[in-house]
């Protein structure tokens, strides 16, 4: 999403090797919402905007133009080219071969015509014509990518299919995309009204219906903007632009003073909590909130998140964020939840129903495949057909199936298209397969055309093409479209009536709904800010997800938990406060205490933030212990003194990441290694050399490779504390001292070295390039590489130790009757292609509960502890996928001694795999197997699925 400054804000002027023609020509007047003052005007004969044979080109008033920096094009032409009131082109009328240059361009001339094409700007079909400050007009210039059509007719780099570019001058006709046929069904599929949604279950078997309030939504909706003009509906498609309103994103009131029922959207960060505010909670970051791999606790967040922004009257929280890590050192990741697509698709599910209950409206983001920030506006995820389907976009359809109101199309380009112009993830997957009824907005400042209106995106956001450029591919550029029949205004209608529909669905029209109260850009103003404190009492649930996010993943000797320890004492500045405070840094931006998240947009403003060392100082004034603590990372050697006069020894250790707007200690964003900050490695070292007792706290925003110190015999314990918001220090306390029993497990894997991935950072870029990043790993990404080809981590996915013990038995496994017909099933079955078309993705028949694993688990220790089980789906050899997949997990809190039944329930959609060729979900042929353990390599019970 937006920085508070995004330092590639240049970025959209380098996407193709495109002549900025009209940029350099528009007017400093030009209005947002209106038509450039700045004409280009042919003197051709004919309407096409295709070549223009012979023709002479007026350039007219540019005197009032800023310069832009210096770009080059080729011009062929014949005939002359004149300017008027001239201060950026030189006065030679006639351009001859050979060449001229100005302070803002570079033009060259030869040849015998002049064929000016668009790549999708404000060009209406006329022979006269206006441009936008943001229009591109290509003069005889190749680009560097494919803008998407329904049918591929190229081939690009790996042997993806690519599309073609489209032509303004053509029009583009819509067909709207069908409501769901299905009704209630029972208990398995109840009819579902947003703010109801089913209680979270450890084992969820009931699948919310919520096509009758869509339906009753979209009535609403079209009733609101059916006496609208086509001005009104562009104006709930484009937002105000940046910094024009009170939110990080705003759209206006329609109509424009404000009397009627639509008074715009608030649009505001972030997936851990509300940023740009005061006296709103920092919730631990998305990766702990997987690591608990507790839908309850899960699903608790996003209700309280979605209470905090609502309260400060945000309508649009923009998260939660589902892309999937798939490389280790992706700057965002933590934002996120891990490197499974079905525990990410299980948290991104109870997220948005906890937020939209509470009455706001979720953002799934960002659709899709934005895995790493170096050059992320300029890079191209190029992903199999079947790798899209069954692993990145798979939460994004959990998402849908919990009715999420908005999805963010991503900055880069997916298979050599942008995502936000992306028609096959937009429209035939996202709206299409999935049966999405909401809206989708750009991320900020990702749009690249007008006619990305035409392949899905309905939103513009912030609104502006660049920051504070007072310009838009939609507003007045839309509006030409639509009226010269480019786009089809039933199509214009479609986007409106999105966006309102997911407003009604929300309930968001209430007149009690709070109006904004913040100032996003200016929190220190009184007059914007109204202080409203929307905290109420959410610090416990996350001290309670920060004690279960914490992975014990060493425990010697019964190191932990601590009993009344003699003396402590704490060494790294982890351990502390940052001297600056929590907020010292803008957007976290910086990294000189404990870390208690990352940086970027995905941030929020601390009201307080407690360290390890004031928690722990705490609890040593209650049980009489004497604590010391040395703050300084590289002092070694007074690290090992202390150490050696201290019982137990905890060294904290962290490791940062962000967005790639800020830069920190050479991070741009993605980590540049998997290594502890601030010399963590050493210092670890100096201590275990000095402590027999020595714990390791690591707060990381990823997997960091541990093998330096990790088997020292003086380290006896380590404890993976993720990013646990404001209440980290308490949350931590409450594992080291057994308060609470360690029950997190890791959401992706630590490996022993950083070869073992599957994928790496893929650098380069820069200038007119579109980085290619081949996905060649196609399904075998985190542990399922592992698997596949034999490697040993260090610590598997799945993993986490507890300070009990857990026993497995009694495996059975029997088919569960539904509601599907017979015909499906039977199809189905015998590995026949399923049904295939609008919603086929999201089909009841294919998500019902359709089989249950039953086994026994007892609590063989001495204190009460949460056990996850985990099943994994073994396929036959010849489905082609990796060896094991997580399909279901639950948690389960048991006493000492005591036994409880589990029940895991999956569906056909569970055991079913992806077929290009058919477009559908198939059943593999041959016996399906699985196992349930305590890990992805815990294995303690087996079994096979019936035929």
């Amino acid at each position: 999403m937006a920085p508070t400054r995004i330092r590639s804000s240049a970025t959209w002027a380098r996407q193709t090797q495109s002549v900025l023609l009209a940029a350099l020509l528009a007017s400093a007047q030009t209005g947002f919402f209106g038509v450039a003052a700045t004409t280009l005007t042919s003197q051709a004969p004919s309407d096409s905007l295709s070549t223009l044979s012979s023709a002479s080109l007026n350039l007219t008033d540019v005197s009032s133009v800023a310069p832009l920096p210096s770009v080059t094009s080729t011009l062929s032409a014949s005939g002359s080219l004149t300017s008027t009131e001239s201060a950026s082109v030189p006065s030679e009328s006639t351009v001859p071969s050979g060449s001229f240059s100005t302070s803002s361009f570079t033009l060259s001339a030869s040849g015998s015509s002049v064929t000016l094409s668009s790549t999708g700007v404000s060009v209406p079909l006329s022979s006269t014509f206006s441009l936008n400050a943001t229009s591109t007009v290509t003069i005889n210039a190749s680009t560097t990518s494919f803008t998407p059509g329904s049918t591929a007719s190229g081939t690009g780099p790996g042997g993806i299919n690519v599309q073609p570019s489209p032509d303004p001058a053509e029009q583009h006709p819509f067909t709207p995309f069908p409501s769901s046929t299905q009704g209630p069904s029972g208990s398995v599929f109840p009819a579902t009204d947003p703010l109801s949604p089913p209680p979270v279950s450890s084992d969820p078997q009931t699948i919310p219906d919520f096509n009758s309030a869509w339906a009753t939504a979209w009535s609403k909706a079209e009733a609101l903007i059916g006496n609208f003009s086509i001005e009104q509906k562009v104006n709930f498609s484009t937002g105000v632009g940046w910094e024009n309103g009170r939110c990080v994103g705003n759209t206006p009131p329609v109509p424009a003073e404000g009397s009627g029922v639509w008074k715009g959207l608030c649009l505001e960060d972030s997936p851990l909590g509300v940023r740009d505010t005061d006296f709103a909670t920092v919730f631990p970051a998305g990766i702990n909130a997987a690591s608990t791999w507790q839908r309850s606790l899960i699903r608790q967040r996003g209700v309280a998140m979605g209470q905090e922004h609502k309260g400060k009257g945000v309508h649009v929280a923009l998260g939660p964020m589902m892309n999937l890590g798939r490389i280790a050192q992706g700057g965002r990741n933590w934002e996120g939840f891990g490197a499974d697509p079905f525990l990410s698709g299980e948290a991104a599910y109870e997220t948005i129903l906890g937020m939209q209950s509470s009455g706001i409206q979720a953002c799934a983001k960002h659709f899709i495949n934005n895995e790493q920030e170096h050059e992320r506006t300029m890079e191209s995820s190029n992903v199999a057909d079947r790798a899209e389907h069954e692993l990145y976009a798979h939460p994004f359809l959990r998402s849908v199936m919990a009715g999420v109101a908005s999805v963010m199309c991503s900055y880069n380009q997916i298979n050599e298209t942008y995502a936000c112009e992306n028609d096959r993830t937009l429209n035939q997957i996202l709206k299409g397969e999935f049966g999405f009824r909401g809206y989708i907005m750009s991320d900020w400042s990702a749009q690249h055309s007008t006619l990305s209106a035409v392949y899905g995106l309905d939103m513009t956001m912030p609104g502006d093409v660049t920051f504070d450029s007072g310009t838009s591919y939609f507003g007045g550029n839309l509006t030409a479209f639509v009226n010269n029949g480019s786009i089809a205004e039933a199509r214009l209608d479609d986007m409106a009536t999105r966006i309102a529909a997911a407003w009604y669905f929300i309930h968001q029209d209430d007149p009690s709904y709070p109006s904004v109260n913040f100032n996003a850009f200016n929190p220190i103003d009184p007059a914007t800010n109204e202080r409203v404190d929307v905290q109420d009492d959410h610090y416990q649930i996350v001290r309670q997800i920060g004690a279960a996010s914490s992975v014990l993943l060493k425990n010697q000797n019964g190191t932990l938990p601590l009993n009344k320890p003699r003396s402590l004492v704490l060494i790294g500045s982890d351990a502390g406060p940052q001297p600056g405070g929590p907020n010292e840094f803008t957007d976290n931006g910086g990294n000189a205490g404990i870390l208690a998240m990352g940086w970027g947009s995905g941030t929020a403003n601390f009201t307080y933030l407690v360290s390890p060392l004031d928690a722990i100082q705490f609890r040593a004034r209650q049980d009489r212990t004497t604590v010391n603590w040395l703050l300084d990372d590289f002092d070694t050697a007074t690290a090992g003194n202390v150490a050696i006069q201290a019982d137990v020894a905890l060294v904290f250790v962290n490791s940062d990441s962000g967005e790639e707007y800020i830069n920190v200690d050479g991070n741009d964003g993605d980590r540049n290694n998997l290594t502890a900050w601030h010399g963590g490695d050493a210092l670890i070292a100096a201590v275990a050399a000095q402590n027999p007792n020595t714990v390791v706290v690591v707060h990381s925003v990823g997997p960091l490779i541990l093998e330096p110190w990790i088997e020292h015999p003086n380290v006896s314990a380590v404890v993976w504390a993720g990013l646990g918001g404001t209440e980290t220090g308490n949350a931590l306390v409450d594992v080291l001292y057994g308060d609470v029993n360690p029950s997190g497990r890791l959401p992706y894997t630590i490996a022993k070295n950083t070869s073992d991935y599957p994928a790496q950072p893929v650098p380069g870029g820069g200038g007119n390039t579109i980085l290619q990043i081949p996905y060649t790993e196609n399904l075998l990404i985190d542990y399922r590489h592992f698997d596949a080809l034999g490697i040993d981590p260090r610590f598997e996915f799945g993993f986490g130790l507890s300070y009990t013990t857990f026993a497995y038995s009694s495996l059975s496994v029997q088919e569960v009757s539904g509601s599907a017909s017979p015909t499906l099933v039977a199809n189905w079955k015998k590995g026949d292609p399923s049904p295939n078309g609008d919603g086929s993705s999201a089909a009841l028949w294919l998500h019902e509960p359709a089989f249950e694993v039953t086994f026994n688990v007892q609590n063989t220790g001495d204190v009460a502890g949460v056990e996850i089980p985990q099943l994994y789906v073994n396929h036959p050899a010849s489905a082609g996928e990796p060896p094991s997949i997580l399909r279901g997990f639950t948690d389960i809190n048991l006493q000492p001694g005591e036994t409880q039944a589990v029940t895991l329930s999956l569906s056909r959609y569970d055991l079913s795999v992806w077929d290009v060729v058919t477009q559908s979900w198939r059943r593999p042929v041959g016996t399906i197997k699985f196992f349930v353990g305590a890990s992805s390599r815990d294995v303690r019970l087996k079994g096979s699925f019936p035929n």
